[in-house]
């Protein structure tokens, strides 16, 4: 499937080159860095950065699920005619090698997330159903995308994006740097709420009937974890042996929450949960919101915030 959608994007592109002469393409000319973010979090740590300043696009719709994202010929158009592209850089972002590889004209800057921070491979804890996701060769490679997940990497992918925006704009440079000082102050004192919330807390593991995208949030802060599939499965039906588990740890455990993440529909959480006599509560990865959140102003930091308080609910 991988390599048929390659091969049309590389036809598409081939289309948009040699009728870029005659067409028109949907950038603007105000002078503005024109900034393409593929998902919600970079595009949300650049316009904390820029704010009006900049031209901020995100390609991922509000509610639509990141995993599922193809980008259409209007997209690449405005990908090759960008100043500052930021994409994850994961197994789901395989279509962004095509166009860098493919197209003569590229943005000015690129900046991947995950060659920003260190990296960690996705793993199949006990009681997951992992499906089967193997390389060639048999052996599990892939690399855990949700770098974001940590506001420690949170703040040092911001600077990378600031840095790039100020070398392609020296005049605002000021602007961007005291925004970032700004922001990389508001990302460390979450990072310090969510700390102490885990070094105070008496129980410091977390239940995921759902996809478990969290691993790097998991990791910084010291918390044990159990889920019913790994952060990018594309499984839906979990085995009968994952939720009774899962089941067995909320009761032996004494866990008060089961989570969902965003857009689930929480039916294998809510299944944990009935027996057990746990809450559902959602912990929000990010990737995307909905089209209310987006439009209430939404951002990283209120996300994040909210998943605090369900945490330490979770951990109590």
């Amino acid at each position: 499937m991988k390599k048929i959608i390659a091969l049309i994007l590389s036809a598409v592109i081939l289309l948009l080159m040699l009728c870029a002469c005659g067409g028109n393409d949907d950038t603007k000319t105000d002078g503005k860095l024109k900034i393409i973010a593929t998902i919600f979090p970079p595009y949300d740590f650049a316009r904390q950065i820029g704010g009006d300043y900049i031209d901020l696009t995100m390609l991922l719709k509000p509610g639509m699920e990141s995993h599922n994202y193809e980008p259409s010929p209007k997209d690449i158009v405005n990908i090759r005619n960008s100043d500052l592209f930021i994409y994850v850089g994961g197994e789901s972002d395989e279509w962004v090698k095509t166009i860098l590889e493919s197209d003569e004209k590229k943005p000015k800057k690129i900046i991947a997330l995950m060659d920003c921070v260190d990296t960690v491979e996705e793993t199949t804890v006990e009681g997951m159903t992992a499906g089967e996701k193997k390389s060639e060769n048999g052996e599990e490679i892939e690399l855990d995308e949700h770098v974001w997940t940590s506001p420690k990497n949170a703040i040092t992918i911001t600077k990378k994006i600031s840095q790039a925006m100020a070398e392609l704009d020296p005049g605002n440079k000021k602007i961007y740097d005291e925004n970032t000082r700004n922001y990389s102050a508001q990302l460390t004192q979450l990072d310090e709420q969510f700390r102490q919330t885990v070094e105070s807390a008496k129980n410091k593991l977390v239940i995921f009937g759902d996809r478990f995208p969290f691993r790097y949030f998991t990791d910084e802060y010291g918390l044990g974890y159990f889920a019913a599939f790994p952060g990018c499965s594309s499984e839906t039906e979990p085995s009968a042996a994952t939720i009774s588990f899962l089941i067995d740890q909320v009761r032996e455990k004494k866990i008060p929450v089961v989570f969902k993440i965003e857009f689930s529909n929480g039916k294998v959480a809510q299944t944990i949960a009935e027996p057990t006599g746990a809450k559902v509560l959602e912990m929000h990865s990010c990737h995307n919101i909905d089209a209310d959140s987006m439009k209430n102003g939404a951002t990283y930091l209120s996300l994040m915030k909210q998943n605090l308080n369900n945490l330490k609910e979770a951990l109590s």
